[in-house]
């Protein structure tokens, strides 16, 4: 990307995040033609612009460059987990982090699309019901849904969405973030799917969703879940902070009893707000020196691995590491069932 393509980009982040930078390229290149300009934007200098994020976005997650292990863990507990609905991950990254842990330890799963090489989204197995429907994939399979796209989906030259074997090339824009305009509903997909799934598996009576490495800044995404947790009192929804506990999150959680906020120094539970007092003689754990360990998803990820591992079948990659820095992983997770 050039120095030109930074000073355009600059002026378009100004009070915007990334995702919604990329949906005003999309609706600009939507809404003009021609010689038509928006911000000094034509339609396709702003086409341009998405396909170089995007391109920047895959370089950017290269699996290279990863630290694997956190990751690992989870799904060591993943592989291990065994209940009566499917466990079922959501997640807001575009990186291959799950898909490659699931693969590391052999952990079938699903994640709306059919084939290998050049993947066809199915939604009527997204859809289907794991506990009737026939055409359901088996309750073994992790589910894995992907609410904002990924790096190895792209839109065919149908404009359906697929997903291919490897990171988008260069001079391909991979599916991520969906544009929120009205203009073409059918290129919303899968993205409307996905939220619909996430929407419905929140409702599943007596589930319990695990939310890590999220920040809540995605208002649709907020709701869906705040919805849930007032909707059904007999689930539980735990909510692990990294950092800072977002302010409409605490507000919520202190109105709602069955949705639990941890943070490191503090924790509304029950719908109470107070602050961790240091035990004398804490687990590593479950605590260090910043607080209670648990937000950091490494911590998290290691203790899941280490609570559901078989004693005959504890090995090095269950083996607690100690974090040399803090930095949290933005994989969300929501088991169902």
């Amino acid at each position: 990307m050039g120095v030109e393509d930074r000073a355009v980009l600059e002026v378009q982040l100004k009070e915007r995040n990334l995702e919604e930078l990329l949906s005003r390229l999309r609706r600009i290149a939507a809404l003009i033609s021609g010689d038509q300009t928006v911000d000094g934007l034509t339609a396709d200098r702003a086409v341009e612009l998405d396909r170089g994020v995007c391109r920047a976005i895959v370089e950017a997650l290269d699996l290279d460059q990863s630290k694997l292990k956190p990751i690992q863990d989870f799904c060591a507990w993943a592989a291990r987990a065994r209940y009566r609905l499917p466990l079922e991950l959501f997640t807001v990254n575009y990186d291959l982090l799950v898909e490659t842990g699931l693969e590391s330890k052999g952990v079938p799963y699903f994640d709306g699309f059919v084939g290998n090489l050049n993947a066809t989204w199915r939604t009527d197995l997204v859809e289907a019901r794991a506990d009737s429907d026939e055409l359901s994939i088996p309750s073994l399979f992790v589910r894995l849904w992907k609410l904002h796209g990924s790096v190895n989906w792209i839109r065919g030259h149908d404009g359906q969405v697929c997903r291919l074997g490897y990171p988008a090339e260069k001079g391909r824009a991979a599916a991520i973030y969906p544009s929120d305009a009205k203009y073409e509903e059918s290129r919303r997909v899968p993205f409307l799917v996905l939220q619909d799934r996430l929407r419905r598996a929140s409702h599943v009576p007596e589930t319990l969703m695990m939310i890590t490495g999220y920040s809540f800044s995605d208002s649709h995404l907020n709701e869906l879940i705040f919805d849930a947790a007032a909707r059904c009192e007999r689930s539980e929804f735990v909510a692990f902070c990294y950092g800072d506990v977002p302010a409409e999150l605490l507000e919520r959680a202190t109105t709602t009893p069955n949705l639990q906020v941890v943070g490191r120094s503090s924790a509304v539970l029950g719908g109470v707000s107070r602050e961790w007092q240091s035990p004398d003689d804490p687990p590593s754990d479950l605590w260090d020196e910043n607080g209670f360990a648990l937000c950091d998803f490494r911590h998290l990820a290691g203790y899941l691995a280490r609570s559901s591992a078989r004693d005959y079948d504890r090995n090095d990659t269950l083996v607690q590491e100690t974090p040399s820095g803090s930095s949290p992983s933005s994989t969300s997770a929501s088991p169902d069932g």
